[in-house]
């Protein structure tokens, strides 16, 4: 069941009704209802899918109570192995079993041996790798003390599978979200009323820019050889909108749904190509899954507490780590690593690193070095963008040669795409709304709140027509693969 389709615009409000009207304020009931109601939105993808699901909750459940219960400590790591071990051996066979196996086959290929190892036909469970995961964030923490383990089976079930973070995150973490579900919740106008808007600007963010760049960065890559450098720059230019405008789109349509039952999820995006460098970057990027591998990886492995190399050696582990938990391509692995790569200069020189402050605050415009370090980084990050959309490296590379060739002097050739020059305008005006509300959780967050609020609802009015004008068939999420 796709956010941007008429079948959630159902399944929700009736969800709502019954969580606030016929569930009213037993939390029991209120959390039943949201399990169920989870399942059978995650059931909709695919039922078979859902017993993998179930699955996972119940071995990371029984292994949370074990890790909490038993006494001795090699036993508690024992549980705790176990639960990593299961956990990542099912996402490695299903997601990455083919990838490994077809790679070591090409490999024995260029030594001119031949090797007849079988794949296997299975299709991804859709949301695998998020709610992974939940569950291995939960095992964690009660094993480093952080938490206690959740007795009660449906609220654990719930911190795993709600449905507005299932398929597609944020990545939540025990120590924010089972505390909300085991607290009584009451009804908050005011928080629904801004749920509702955030969900309208993350549909807007889907349908009207993520769906309509995708037109025009489809048909650049996906015949990438027809094209100048000059075009393909900008195929990855309206790419870089897309799956920006997809993935956080997504996270504010799953923050503002969450917000309508009383809960709040964690931000996952904070205007990211604002950022003035490569870190700052992935302090804004998918903030949940970055501050994921920091926690659970990156500060296990010493983190910065050890030497420039030692730095280096974290740093590259974590962005490798990344890249290929966004896919079983080598693709993805070379993304990882390019952003790695980028982080070098600051881990080597020791420069000033940004933190989610907001860039020219209380001004207008930024300074010019703000200016050109937002510009720098945002190239680095389209570049990278690249090998993340290209089908293979070969295809990568194609496009990478065709930038640095006599090419990328020409105007670029768009052509084929009718709708080109409103989504050029709209995702200007995307852009201007992002900057003024670069200050808020998300920019529409407080629209002109000292203004009249005729103004306010006319800008309302243009996002939902703009939203119904420009969409067409419903488009998958592009985070849905991973």
């Amino acid at each position: 069941m796709l956010f941007n389709s008429i079948k959630f615009a159902i399944f929700l409000p009736i969800v709502f009704f019954l969580y606030w009207f016929v569930a009213k304020r037993n939390l029991k009931y209120q959390n039943l209802l949201l399990i169920l109601a989870s399942y059978f939105f995650y059931a909709c993808w695919d039922w078979r899918f859902l017993f993998l699901l179930i699955f996972s909750t119940l071995l990371d459940y029984y292994s949370g109570f074990k890790i909490a219960t038993v006494e001795e400590k090699h036993k508690k790591k024992l549980w705790l192995i176990a639960s990593v071990l299961i956990n990542l051996g099912i996402l490695g066979v299903l997601k990455y079993y083919n990838f490994f196996v077809s790679s070591f086959v090409n490999t024995l290929l260029q030594f001119g041996i031949k090797a007849d190892l079988g794949t296997i036909k299975v299709i991804l469970p859709v949301g695998i790798s998020f709610y992974t995961f939940h569950g291995l964030s939960y095992v964690l923490d009660i094993y480093n003390g952080k938490i206690k383990c959740e007795r009660n089976f449906v609220n654990y079930s719930l911190f795993v599978s709600f449905f507005p973070l299932l398929v597609a995150g944020p990545i939540e973490r025990a120590t924010h979200l089972l505390p909300q579900i085991v607290r009584k919740r009451e009804f908050d106008y005011s928080k629904a009323v801004d749920g509702l808007r955030q969900i309208l600007w993350g549909l807007f963010k889907k349908i009207v820019i993520a769906d309509n760049c995708a037109q025009v960065a489809n048909l650049i890559f996906n015949n990438p050889g027809q094209y100048s450098g000059s075009t393909i720059v900008v195929g990855a230019i309206f790419f870089s909108f897309q799956i920006y405008g997809d993935f956080s789109g997504y996270s504010d349509i799953a923050l503002g749904t969450a917000r309508l039952f009383g809960i709040e999820l964690l931000r996952n995006f904070a205007f990211p190509y604002f950022s003035r460098d490569i870190a700052e970057f992935w302090r804004r990027w998918h903030i949940s899954l970055s501050s994921w591998f920091r926690d659970y990886l990156y500060i296990p492995l010493g983190g910065s507490r050890g030497g420039v190399w030692m730095k280096i050696r974290n740093t590259m582990i974590i962005f490798l780590v990344s890249g290929l938990w966004h896919g079983a391509n080598w693709t993805f692995i070379f993304w990882g690593f390019l952003n790695a790569l980028y982080m070098l200069p600051i881990i080597i020189f020791k420069k000033k690193k940004y933190d989610t402050d907001v860039v020219a605050k209380g001004k207008y415009l930024p300074s010019i070095k703000e200016f050109l370090s937002i510009g720098i980084t945002f190239a680095f990050t389209v570049f990278a963008w690249i090998f993340f959309r290209a089908e293979n490296m070969t295809i990568a590379i194609e496009c990478v040669s065709k930038i640095f060739s006599r090419t990328l002097f020409t105007i670029p050739e768009l052509t084929g795409n009718t709708n080109i020059l409103y989504t050029v305008i709209f995702t200007c005006l995307f852009f201007i709304a992002e900057w003024f509300g670069r200050g808020q959780p998300y920019a529409i967050a407080k629209l002109f709140p000292k203004r009249s609020r005729l103004l306010r609802y006319a800008i309302y009015y243009v996002i939902i027509i703009a939203t119904i004008r420009m969409g067409g068939q419903d488009q998958q999420f592009i985070y849905f693969q991973f």
